[in-house]
């Protein structure tokens, strides 16, 4: 059975979710970038990245998570925050690699 890059995303929001976090928007897309969840975590704005390897083959989901990207990322968050009071701000990962989901707060920051 494959897990398409949609579905990593449902997986990923309902773990968050069952952690206590809140799903404010899903595939918030800018010219340049795009944030797959953006998320609320007590006072703490969370822009979540979700990595999906079914092999190993080339690395596995943080290898994928490049600085190119990260300033993709980084750039999406600050389009999405434009305008609106600024909260405290993190940037995480959810991994799923083969069956396993991992979790990593502060995965990267926005310098």
């Amino acid at each position: 059975m494959s897990v398409s890059g949609s579905d990593a995303e449902m997986q990923a929001a309902g773990y968050l979710m069952r952690q206590g976090l809140k799903i404010l928007k899903r595939n918030y897309r800018c010219r340049g970038g795009e944030i797959d969840l953006v998320c609320q975590d007590g006072a703490t704005l969370v822009f979540v990245e979700v990595r999906l390897r079914t092999s190993l083959k080339y690395g596995g989901a943080a290898a994928s998570i490049t600085p190119a990207k990260q300033r993709r990322i980084v750039l999406a968050a600050s389009h999405y925050l434009a305008g609106k009071p600024l909260p405290a701000c993190r940037f995480d990962a959810v991994l799923l690699d083969g069956e396993n989901i991992d979790w990593i707060r502060n995965a990267f920051d926005a310098a």
